[in-house]
């Protein structure tokens, strides 16, 4: 089973984007929120390779960015295999 992880805040358009493209999917997946100061911001920063930014999306464990990464890889048929795997 795939496992899917976001950290969001939730007042962010790319935050809701992404997880519209998941729902879309039908994937189902983690949300941590950051909106108040969540001390989980300093476990994506550290996941993320730095990358302060939401969303920081990951799937199974591997990076794969934000909001506009998430959509290439999608666009390129890239998602669907992490998807699967």
């Amino acid at each position: 089973m795939v496992r899917v992880e976001m950290y969001v805040k939730s007042a962010c358009p790319f935050c809701y984007r992404a997880q519209l493209l998941l729902d879309a999917k039908g994937v189902d997946y983690e949300l941590y929120e950051l909106t108040w100061g969540s001390p989980l911001r300093e476990e994506m920063v550290q996941r993320a390779s730095g990358r302060t930014t939401v969303p920081q999306i990951f799937i199974n464990g591997t990076h794969v960015g934000g909001c506009d990464d998430l959509y290439a890889l999608d666009q390129q048929g890239k998602l669907e295999q992490l998807l699967a795997a």
